[in-house]
């Protein structure tokens, strides 16, 4: 494995690229902030609004939320500049009880709100095929969340979509994606996190067409004749996970009391129980976990030396969240013993070896870990 000689993100990392002196794509992306011009791309963003507010037929635009920190952040710059939102959100199976408040606080703040709940047995059988197939418990979760605000974008003839932060910018992607401010297919395809699926790869014996409709989104030629714009926020206005924080909690968000759930922040993927689980898979497939993309941000951000962050990963040590884990075998009716069977299958052999009956990663970033 080699590392970003800047950040403590790995090459294994999908999308990352490391360049010929050692530096990542993400690290190269966040260099060029600071040329940006944000008083044009505010600008641009008004533009945005003046339009879709002239073809708006009630609401100016959907806003996929989760009552997180970033969702707050996107309903608060919305209603800054005038737009009249319809909030959606896909409701997980395993919702906490600060996501619930920080979701009726984001809902307090003065918008519209639906909540779309999925028939959870089909989320059952969703959740184990992809973790027999992919390795992964996010599947659904992102399939879900990514379509789910087009379809209503269509049906309720919403001309406006905006996201938040562009993960494909911040955490590394390819040099022809990387500066897009429009969410498409092609995008959705490499960045959404469905291994390239959609919901008519899961059609099986198990899942049918009908009980996977809420994972199937508009096609292309529907959103060209409904003329719907999907955007990230954060294209137009700097993304910093304290600074959009900051702008939450200033409007009743709330952090965590009891610190990180996942991670190195105390405010973020805190809405879901079973978040943790698909960050923590990455340990198995690629070497590192959320914390390293936490860190990662915090470096390029001036707010931590590369050492400091490397220091502060072997006080985390095992990052294995049992608990987490319990109420996902829980909720799909698998023995845990299976659960990591299951995963075990995924362990990317490229990097793993078997030493001393302990599994190590072969030139790991911290010489002297604790692999027992």
């Amino acid at each position: 494995m080699n590392y970003c000689r800047q950040c403590i993100l790995p090459s294994t990392r999908p999308q990352l690229v490391l360049d010929s002196a050692g530096l990542c794509n993400a690290c190269a992306n966040h260099a060029g902030k600071p040329s940006i011009n944000w008083q044009v791309r505010e600008n641009d963003f008004k533009e945005v609004v003046r339009k879709a507010k002239s073809r708006s037929r009630g609401y100016d635009c959907v806003i996929p939320v989760s009552g997180g920190k970033d969702s707050t952040w996107q309903v608060v710059e919305c209603l800054k500049y005038g737009l009249n939102p319809l909030a959606a959100t896909w409701k997980p199976p395993a919702r906490t009880a600060i996501g619930s408040q920080n979701l009726a606080n984001l809902i307090s703040l003065g918008v519209d709100h639906i909540d779309y709940q999925i028939n959870p047995k089909v989320e059952k059988k969703f959740l184990q095929a992809a973790l027999e197939r992919y390795g992964s418990t996010a599947i659904p979760m992102h399939m879900a969340m990514f379509n789910i605000p087009l379809k209503i974008a269509v049906k309720f003839d919403i001309p406006l979509i905006v996201w938040g932060e562009n993960s494909a910018f911040e955490y590394g992607s390819t040099e022809d994606s990387r500066h897009g401010f429009q969410l498409d297919s092609q995008w959705l395809k490499t960045f959404g996190v469905t291994h390239g699926t959609t919901a008519h790869d899961w059609i099986s014996e198990t899942l049918s067409e009908k009980e996977l409709t809420p994972y199937f989104g508009p096609s292309e030629k529907e959103l060209t004749a409904k003329g719907v714009l999907a955007i990230f926020l954060g294209y137009y206005f700097e993304w910093d996970p304290l600074k959009t924080a900051e702008v939450a909690r200033a409007h009743g968000f709330q952090s965590s009391t009891n610190g990180p759930k996942t991670g190195y922040y105390n405010f973020a993927d805190i809405d879901d129980d079973f978040i943790s689980i698909h960050h923590f898979l990455k340990w198995y497939k690629f070497g590192f976990t959320r914390t390293y993309d936490n860190l990662s941000l915090e470096i390029r951000n001036g707010r931590m030396s590369r050492r400091q962050a490397i220091e502060f990963l072997k006080t985390r040590g095992d990052e294995t969240p049992r608990e987490d884990i319990a109420k996902f075998c829980a909720f799909t009716d698998m023995p845990e013993k299976k659960f990591f069977e299951t995963i075990e299958k995924f362990r990317n052999p490229k990097i793993w070896v078997r030493e001393q009956g302990n599994w190590k990663i072969k030139d790991f970033l911290i010489p002297d870990w604790n692999w027992s």
